[in-house]
């Protein structure tokens, strides 16, 4: 099976894909915001939640239901930060996804990746990194809305966390992104192997 990737090109290759699988678990997972609310822990991520309030009509009082699952509509995400960070986070995974998937395919095809496929492919992880990146920063913006001042203590507003912390998923979207974009696009320069040429 011939390869049109060079040794630093696997390397590239199959850390794309952990970089990628790394950002997109962490951005579908609801883990980005740990708090609690009537005793109960919750979790919130861009577009889903863990644990949420309703009311119990035999008891006449607010119980905390202990599912997790996405909002029922875009507009019911409980900010607009959280909205755009949504949109922006998935086209930076859906970015990185795409070159992994490329990249893990030159792997095996012969004359895929080029020196300069590889060197777009890595501008394009390049600005896949950076928009979860920016999807990263634009999530503390959303912490002033009502749910989220419920489950922390009514004391969070924006970049302050009140009673909640930040979750495991956060950080691994964060992190996935970040070595995509610092060390996945410097080995995708080198990860082409020069394409022969033809006498015609």
């Amino acid at each position: 099976m011939a390869s049109s990737l060079t040794c630093t090109g696997v390397i590239w290759a199959l850390l794309s894909f952990l970089c990628a699988a790394t950002s997109c678990v962490g951005f579908f997972m609801p883990y980005w915001l740990w708090g609690s609310q009537l005793g109960t822990s919750v979790s919130f991520g861009t577009f889903r939640r863990c644990s949420y309030p309703v009311h119990d009509e035999s008891r006449q009082m607010m119980v905390m239901v202990e599912e997790c699952g996405r909002y029922a509509s875009f507009q019911g995400i409980p900010s607009v930060e959280w909205r755009i960070c949504t949109i922006v986070t998935g086209l930076g995974c859906g970015l990185l996804l795409l070159v992994a998937l490329t990249a893990l395919m030159g792997c095996c095809v012969s004359e895929l990746i080029s020196r300069t496929v590889g060197r777009v492919a890595g501008g394009i992880q390049f600005l896949g990194g950076l928009l979860i990146g920016a999807g990263c920063a634009l999530y503390p913006l959303g912490w002033d809305s009502e749910e989220v001042r419920q489950t922390c203590g009514y004391v969070s507003s924006q970049f302050d966390l009140g009673q909640c912390e930040i979750g495991w998923a956060y950080y691994c979207t964060g992190a996935g992104a970040a070595t995509a974009m610092l060390l996945c696009t410097w080995l995708a320069c080198f990860s082409g192997k020069k394409q022969k040429q033809y006498p015609y």
